[in-house]
């Protein structure tokens, strides 16, 4: 289901716990860094960067894939999206392989047949909105 209200997404938040971040980036400089960083020190989520070119970010080890994500700590509740709109399609693709249960397409990361794709496959899906800003708002 496509989520666009503040409630649809402030529910999704409270019932989510894992998240895996795609394209996470251990530049401090870069926005993903940025999100992944404070995501992970909000208690209330367990969040984990997948991208192959790190080890660890922030001193969390990285994942190459969301498939070994999935091996080895089960399927992510919310995987966050900051790859190019033109790589959304094959992120989506293994967000549905590994089981997620919410796809979150960060700010720009718009995707027309990503969004369809994931949206067909049951997943809640957030377009265009940035989960670090949301879930600053519900904590407040």
């Amino acid at each position: 289901m496509i989520i666009e209200s503040s409630t649809a997404i402030d529910d999704l938040l409270r019932r989510s716990h894992t998240i895996a971040v795609v394209g996470a980036s251990p530049n401090p400089a870069r926005p993903s860094h940025d999100v992944f960083t404070r995501l992970r020190r909000m208690e209330r989520f367990d969040v984990t960067p997948i991208n192959p070119g790190a080890a660890a970010i922030d001193g969390v080890s990285a994942y190459g894939s969301l498939e070994a994500y999935a091996a080895e700590r089960g399927s992510p509740d919310i995987v966050d999206v900051f790859r190019r709109a033109s790589e959304a399609v094959a992120v989506a693709r293994e967000a549905i392989a590994a089981g997620a249960k919410a796809i979150w397409f960060q700010y720009g990361v718009v995707n027309a047949e990503a969004i369809a794709l994931a949206d067909a496959a049951g997943l809640d899906v957030v377009v265009d909105r940035c989960l670090k800003i949301e879930a600053i708002r519900l904590e407040r």
